[in-house]
């Protein structure tokens, strides 16, 4: 007996659509065994970086199958504003995508037009791709536009300058700051949290929801965390998988070499 394929749905854009809170991690160890451990860990959504971190088009689709069970929703960042890599991503089925380092409405219009079939874009079509259920989803091509959600990533002020018609560009659903380029970007270098860093993307977050879109950040600090989410952000990356690892490691390990030194 043939077992019908799942009617397309993104539950992140949907999310983003109601104005609800979406929590996330970002996930640089490209791994498909971590993905899949913090699928289910309670978050939201997980962000499989491939801009900053050792990730590869095949790994990133064992990461989507690790986490095909799990309650995350995936969103991939593409290493570049490009066609053919985003249209890659989009036939293993991301339905997510978070576009780094896009400066101005034109390059916003190439990111949503890579998204899109002609006429609307110039993504190219496959057939039988993942993304379509190996073609058993026969009306794909006509559904899935619905279902895609483009996140744009500013990152530099020329791109916080332009926000308004980044947002303005048809097919973009969320404006994403980036905090470490936009820091440095600002010759402050390692200082996402200096006092002017922040008050340029409280700026930036007023100005993305006043143009009517949602606002998104990265921060591993929980009380900023909570102020930007106090201020409008609804996606929030409030960690890494990396900084788990790395800093839960070595509290555990200071903690035994405390001990030792008291005996």
């Amino acid at each position: 007996m043939k077992t019908p394929s799942k009617p397309l749905f993104n539950p992140f854009k949907a999310a983003l659509q109601a104005g609800r809170l979406q929590v996330g991690l970002w996930s640089g160890l490209s791994s498909n065994i971590t993905v899949e451990v913090l699928a289910n860990a309670g978050f939201d959504w997980l962000l499989l970086d491939t801009e900053h971190s050792p990730n590869e088009l095949p790994m990133v689709h064992s990461q989507l199958q690790a986490m095909s069970h799990g309650k995350a929703h995936p969103i991939v960042r593409p290493p570049w504003n490009d066609t053919v890599t985003i249209k890659r991503y989009l036939d293993l089925g991301v339905q997510t995508l978070l576009i780094p380092f896009v400066q101005d409405a034109g390059e916003a219009l190439a990111a949503v037009a890579a998204t899109r079939y002609p006429p609307l874009g110039v993504r190219g079509y496959s057939a039988a791709a993942r993304a379509s259920d190996y073609g058993r989803v026969k009306d794909y091509p006509q559904a899935c536009e619905a279902q895609l959600c483009v996140l744009l990533q500013v990152e530099t002020p020329q791109a916080l300058a332009n926000i308004e018609a980044i947002a303005a560009v048809d097919g973009v659903d969320g404006v994403f700051i980036g905090p470490g380029d936009l820091s440095a970007s600002m010759g402050l270098i390692g200082q996402p949290m200096h006092p002017a860093v922040v008050a340029a993307i409280e700026d930036a977050v007023a100005r993305i929801r006043a143009c009517g879109k949602a606002a998104g950040i990265l921060v591993g600090d929980e009380r900023l965390a909570k102020h930007y989410i106090g201020i409008g952000c609804t996606f929030v990356a409030v960690g890494s998988d990396i900084g788990v690892l790395a800093r839960g490691a070595e509290a555990l390990a200071a903690t035994f070499t405390v001990q030792e030194q008291k005996t």
